[in-house]
C-alpha cells in the first residue's frame, strides 16, 4: 500500500517535477505477467526514478546494508526501502548469488516485475561494466523475457559520494523485450548463461551510448581504492 503512496503521492511527483525525465520505449515492458528489467545503474537515484515511471509495481534486489542500519535512523531506512519495493539482499559470502536468485525467482513466480543491474554495483566512472550471471539464471530458469533499459544523465545527477541531486535532464529509455527460449533448459551451461548475459548488455549499451569495459565494476573499484589507499608513488633522488 505505502509503495503507491510512494509512487503516486509522496514521491513520485517529486522525481517528475525536479528531473522532468524523458521516457523512450515503456511500451516495451509487459502490461501483465512476469519479466525482468535489467538496467545500468549510475546514480542512488535509479532505485526511485525507474519505479516512478513505470505503470505496474516493479521489485529490485538491493544490498542488505539498505536494511541493517543501527538506531532510529536504520529504522526509518529500512522501512523506506521495503515500502519503494526492495527486497534485502546480503551480498557477501558464497552463498550471496544464489540467495539473490532465490529471492529474484520468488519474484518473478509471482508473475511481477523484477528489476535487475546486471553489473552488480553502481558505476563509479559512467561506464558500462560486465555483467553477472545471475540475470541469465533467473531469465531461463523462469521462463521470462529481459527488458533492457538505460539510465542517462542520472550519474551527472548524482554521481557516487554526491548525496542531494542535483538538477539535470534525465533520459530512461526501454528496449524490446529479449526473448532466451531458445536456451531452455540450458541454465546450467556456463557458456550459455555468459552468451545471454552479454546479450543483455549489449541491449544496454545500445540504448546508453556508454563506453563499455569488459571487466566487474566491484574488481576496478577495489583495484583503483588500493591504488589510492598506498598514495602517490614519486620518483628517488639520484644519489650525489
Amino acid at each position: 500500500m505505502f509503495y503507491y503512496v510512494l509512487k503516486y503521492v509522496l514521491l513520485g511527483p517529486l522525481l517528475r517535477v525536479l528531473f522532468r525525465p524523458r521516457i523512450e520505449g515503456l511500451d516495451h515492458v509487459p502490461a501483465s505477467g512476469a519479466a525482468i528489467v535489467a538496467g545500468n545503474h549510475l546514480s542512488f537515484s535509479d532505485h526511485f526514478l525507474m519505479p516512478a515511471v513505470l505503470r505496474r509495481r516493479i521489485t529490485f534486489l538491493a544490498k542488505a546494508e539498505y536494511f541493517t542500519g543501527p538506531g532510529l535512523k536504520g529504522r526509518l531506512t529500512a522501512f523506506f526501502f521495503r515500502s519503494a519495493g526492495q527486497i534485502p539482499v546480503d551480498r557477501t559470502g558464497k552463498e550471496a548469488g544464489q540467495a539473490a536468485i532465490r529471492e529474484g525467482l520468488g519474484v518473478l513466480g509471482r508473475d511481477e516485475l523484477l528489476g535487475i543491474y546486471p553489473e552488480g554495483t553502481r558505476s563509479h566512472d559512467g561506464r558500462l561494466y560486465k555483467g553477472k550471471v545471475g540475470v541469465a539464471v533467473m531469465a531461463l530458469r523462469a521462463g521470462v523475457p529481459v527488458v533492457p533499459c538505460a539510465m542517462i544523465g542520472t550519474f551527472e545527477a548524482q554521481p557516487p559520494g554526491r548525496k542531494i541531486p542535483r538538477l539535470h535532464p534525465v533520459v530512461i529509455r526501454f528496449g524490446e523485450p529479449l526473448d532466451f527460449s531458445r536456451y531452455a533448459g540450458m541454465e546450467g551451461e556456463k557458456a550459455v548463461l555468459r552468451a545471454v548475459t552479454d546479450e543483455i548488455m549489449y541491449a544496454i549499451l545500445s540504448l546508453s551510448g556508454q563506453e563499455y569495459v569488459d571487466r566487474y565494476a566491484a574488481e576496478v573499484k577495489a583495484e583503483e581504492a588500493e591504488r589510492a589507499a598506498k598514495g602517490p608513488r614519486f620518483p628517488r633522488r639520484p644519489s650525489r
